[in-house]
Parts: structure tokens; C-alpha cells; sequence
């Protein structure tokens, strides 16, 4: 059985609207009887009839009639035809029935369709049933919408100028970026202020906060602490999103001023009552911690089950979380044991030696934004990419950590061997410069320089680069199936922050440098000052923040933003 397929446009029709205006224009032509019918508009006492042979009698029924849109003659079905014939000029073919406001082709003899007369009749309709505001006075026309090309739009300076001074995320002033602010020390709290300064301009979460995806005042946890005081222990906690949607709305107001996160101190401590006291914190561990207490307190969607580090259950998780992944090979008899572990940053340590690795991917030099090329670098000197070639390194096991093997069934010598199975939106490195030796009982800090790229390809260590080297460019069903395996497409990341650490373990001081619209900032607690680029190069990295240069979106069960 054949689909039956549509008409083909009427070309009279078509032609008529190449050679006149738009049948929008018969909106005022249009009026609405009581039951709602369109009709012509015209005067009560003219009563229409056909010229030809005068069909409009009042003792017998009239016939339909028909008014040319181009000359107005009204016809009968019975000399439509011979009216578009007869006329000389283009455009006599389309009419319009006088008592049901419909289109009729004489030519063809049968009724045709045109979008613009079609809304026109509705904005009639539409209009006839709204309440006029005076039984007295006759409402006001509607105003006739005029239909336009599209064109793009492009500011002029002055528009552009006023658009950069409301962007929050742009500025028109090269010298003071908008949301650079500094923040006051209240105590050895620069571990928290270049933590806060660096979550303040990570991009994705930025977007977030200042697209009020996370409502302060709107928040179901939040009480403010002056109505807990007869019920302190019944009481929520307060929500540290929250306390960082205060901080966004501050730092992006405009005000040059220094800002005090006091409050938000106060919410953390109340979340890490073992660290709250006013001595000098650890940012790495700060920075966890607020990842995890705003991943407490933020859940999109809690009928739905997520796990932890899963990468979509919160903002915190959407923007840092990654998956790593492990394999643990048997020397004995190459049986491989895999296991993937989330994370919310990568901890590096520190190579000063060699520049050889055993089972890693090779790596790109990286040659971007004034970066110097790995060949001429002392071998003393570590770099960011020597450090993730040493992370995603095969390396032997002790004789104490033997593993057990299902294929030999007993405990065997392995190699491990650690790759990025997921990249997260914002890549965060932490360099370990504090060394414990639980034998020497002592602790150091390590002053080695780190030099680190602008731009950074992370393709080299991730899971498919690292099997590629492993096993040629064979393509195993469970790697080629995997949901979570990150394109190389997505694998260029981009600096915008660096955290260094000044001094030593027992006296030392936490400065952020962050990266807006191609220049370098310090931040220094409540100092902000513009820097230049070997500044920081020499400065002693202590976290690093990458963000991916293209994001790439895929289709969810729900609207799911960054």
C-alpha cells in the first residue's frame, strides 16, 4: 500500500508572491463574527454579488463568492476561471472567499494555503478575543508585526563598550580584569585565598555560579546562623556553595576593594572542625577539602544513584573529576588486572633525573606560548611533562607487594602501570614539594624550579596512548565499547592558574598567579598586581590549573550545564 503524497504548491500562488506584498497585509481586511468565523470586512449594508451574473439575490441562496486580490471584482465559482483568464495583467488568479476568509486560485479551481494570510487570520482571532478595555471606546488596531530578513548583528564601539563593562567575564580595561579582587588574610589564611582566587576563575565553575545555577538565597540548606541559636544542634550546617556563591557575587560586582571571606572560613570549619584554628593549612589539602564538602552539599538529582567521582552528580565533580586507571601485570605469566580509581586532582612528584621512562607513551615536545623545547633542558631540571611521564611509568613492585594472580593462582612479581582513562574539564596537578621519612623521622620541602607549559597536550598519558605503545594498534572490543575513554580530540588543556609555596614547612606563604585575557596577575592576598611572564615560570609551582581549550557536550536524561 502506497503513502499518499502532499499536493504540489500552487505556482499561481507562488508567482503572486514574487509580484506583491506579503498577505499579511489583509489583517485589517479581516474581521470576526460572534462564533468566532472570519470573514472580509465591509460595510453592513453592501451586500456583494457576482458581476457577471449577478448570483447575490435576496430570494435565493447565494452562492460563494470570491474577491480578486489584485482587482477587488468579486466572482462565482462559476466565472473564476474565466476572470483569471480574461484579466491581461499577472495576479488575477488569486482570490479570497468573501464570507470565509479562505484562498481560492481561479486558475486551478481549488482552495490554496499561505502561511502569512494563515496568521493573519489568527492574529484576528486572537484579537477578537480579548476584553476591550471600554464598551464605549473601540479598541486600538493591533500593531502590525512586519516581517524582516535575518541579519546578523554586530556592536558598534559604543555598544561594545557598555556590553564589556556588564560582562562579569570580560572587562573593556586590559589593566583590571572584572572579578579580580583581592582578599583580606585573616589570620594565616593565604592556603585559603589562593585556593578561593584559583576556583574563582576555573571557567566551568565560574559559568556556574555567576549563571545562578546555585541560588544562595534560594538554597533549601541554608540557615543563617543568628536564628540557630536555640537549636544549634538540630540545625543544618551551613552550605559552603553557598558561601562560594557570596564570594562569586562579590569578586564580580566591581568592587576593587580587598574582600574578606570570613564567613566562608567560618562555614568550613564548621564542616573541618579538626583544621579549625587559625594556623598555616595545607592548599592542596583545603582544596579537597571544599571539593568534597560542596559535592556534600550540592546533589542534582538525588533519586538517581551516583557514585562518587562518577563525574556528573555535582558541579565540583562535573568540573575536576577524573578516572584513572591501573593495570598490574604478572612478569610470570602476563595476566593484566585492571582497576579504575576517581580522582579530583593528580599528585606528581618531582623528577630530577633522567629523561628515560620504561612502557611510557612517547611525548610531543611541547613548543606553545614562548615554551622552550625539552631537548636543551638540564636533566636536573624537572619539568611538568617528565613528571606525568614518571606517573604514567611501568614500575616493579617490591617483593613485599606482590600481587596476587588468578592465572598462576599464587603471588607473583608484577609491573604497575597508571594512565588517565577520563580527562576532567579543569586538570589539576599537584607537585609534591613536602617530603615525610617516617625512618629519619624528618620532613623537607622540596625548592626544585618546575617548568611547565602554557599549553599542554595530554594525549601521551591517557589510557589509549599508554595501550597503543603497550600493544601496536590493535583494538580490543572492551577498550572500543568504552563510554568513559577520552577522544585525543579533547585532550589540549590551557593554564590559568598557578599556585606557588614560598619559604618552608614551618613558616611559608601561598601566592596565586592566574592567567586573564593573555596576562599574568599576583595575587597576594589583598595585593593584586600585573606581573610578567618569567615571573612565574620562576616561581615554585605548587598546584597547577589546566582547562580544556573545546568542550565537547553529549545528550543527557537531563539539562546538564557546565
Amino acid at each position: 500500500m502506497s503513502t499518499p503524497s502532499a499536493p504540489p504548491p500552487c505556482p499561481h500562488l507562488a508567482a503572486h508572491r514574487l509580484s506583491s506584498r506579503p498577505l499579511r497585509f489583509l489583517r485589517r481586511c479581516l474581521r470576526v463574527r460572534p462564533l468566532g468565523r472570519p470573514e472580509i470586512r465591509r460595510d453592513p449594508r453592501e451586500l456583494p454579488r457576482c458581476s457577471p451574473c449577478a448570483a447575490a439575490s435576496p430570494s435565493t441562496p447565494s452562492p460563494r463568492l470570491y474577491a480578486c486580490l489584485s482587482c477587488a471584482a468579486v466572482f462565482c465559482p462559476s466565472h473564476a476561471a474565466s476572470h483569471a483568464a480574461a484579466s491581461a495583467g499577472p495576479g488575477h488568479q488569486i482570490a479570497v472567499d468573501v464570507d470565509r476568509a479562505e484562498l481560492f486560485c481561479a486558475a486551478c479551481g481549488d482552495q490554496v494555503y499561505d502561511p502569512d494570510f494563515d496568521h493573519a487570520v489568527f492574529l484576528a482571532q486572537s484579537s477578537s478575543l480579548l476584553p476591550s478595555t471600554s464598551s464605549s471606546s473601540p479598541s486600538p488596531a493591533p500593531r502590525k508585526r512586519r516581517r524582516v530578513d535575518y541579519r546578523a548583528w554586530a556592536p558598534d564601539p559604543a555598544e561594545f563598550a557598555l556590553m564589556s563593562s556588564a560582562d562579569p567575564t570580560t572587562s573593556a580595561s586590559a589593566a583590571a580584569p572584572a572579578g579580580l579582587r583581592g582578599l583580606n588574610n585573616l589570620g594565616n589564611t593565604c592556603f585559603m585565598n589562593s585556593v578561593l582566587q584559583a576556583l574563582l576563575h576555573a571557567p566551568p565553575l565560574r559559568n556556574y555560579f555567576l549563571g545562578d545555577r546555585h541560588n544562595r538565597f534560594l538554597c533549601p540548606r541554608r540557615t543563617p546562623v543568628r536564628h540557630r541559636a536555640a537549636e544549634a544542634e538540630a540545625a543544618k550546617v551551613a552550605c559552603l556553595a553557598c558561601d562560594l556563591d557570596e564570594i562569586y557575587s562579590a569578586a564580580f560586582s566591581g568592587e576593587r576593594t580587598p574582600y574578606s571571606p570570613a564567613k566562608f572560613l567560618y562555614s568550613w570549619w564548621q564542616h573541618a572542625s579538626n583544621l579549625a584554628s587559625y594556623e598555616q593549612q595545607d592548599a592542596h589539602e583545603f582544596f579537597i577539602s571544599i571539593l568534597d564538602h560542596i559535592h556534600e552539599n550540592i546533589k542534582d538529582d538525588q533519586q538517581k544513584p551516583h557514585a562518587q567521582g562518577h563525574g556528573d552528580c555535582c558541579i565540583a565533580h562535573r568540573v575536576f573529576s577524573g578516572i584513572l586507571r591501573s593495570d598490574v601485570t604478572c612478569t610470570s605469566c602476563g595476566f593484566t588486572s585492571t582497576t579504575f580509581e576517581p580522582c579530583m586532582d593528580i599528585s606528581l612528584d618531582l623528577d630530577i633525573g633522567d629523561n628515560t621512562s620504561f612502557g611510557a607513551a612517547n611525548t610531543k615536545p611541547h613548543v606553545r606560548n614562548g615554551e622552550r623545547s625539552l631537548a636543551g633542558v638540564n636533566s636536573k631540571v624537572s619539568t611538568l611533562m617528565r613528571c606525568l611521564e614518571r606517573f604514567t611509568r611501568a614500575e616493579r613492585l617490591d617483593a613485599e607487594q606482590k600481587f596476587f594472580c588468578e592465572c598462576c593462582n599464587e603471588r607473583q612479581e608484577s609491573l604497575k602501570q597508571m594512565s588517565i582513562r577520563r580527562l576532567p574539564l579543569v586538570c589539576c596537578f599537584h607537585i609534591k614539594r613536602f617530603e615525610h621519612s617516617s625512618v629519619k623521622k624528618v620532613s623537607r620541602k622540596v625548592d626544585h624550579c618546575l617548568q611547565f607549559p602554557f599549553s599542554l597536550d595530554m594525549a601521551p598519558y591517557l589510557s589509549s596512548s599508554i595501550l597503543r605503545s603497550r600493544y601496536g594498534n590493535r583494538i580490543f572490543p572492551a577498550e572500543a565499547s568504552d563510554a568513559d575513554a577520552v577522544s585525543e580530540l579533547s585532550s589540549e588543556f590551557e593554564i590559568f592558574a598557578v599556585i606557588t609555596h614560598s619559604g618552608n614547612l614551618e613558616a611559608g606563604h601561598y601566592v596565586t598567579y592566574l592567567r586573564l585575557n593573555n596576562h599574568w596577575y599576583r595575587c597576594d592576598d589583598a595585593w593584586v598586581t600585573r606581573v610578567e611572564e618569567h615571573t612565574v615560570r620562576n616561581s615554585q609551582a605548587y598546584m597547577l590549573f589546566y582547562v580544556q581549550k573545546t568542550l565537547y557536550y553529549k545528550a543527557c536524561e537531563r539539562a546538564a550545564a557546565v
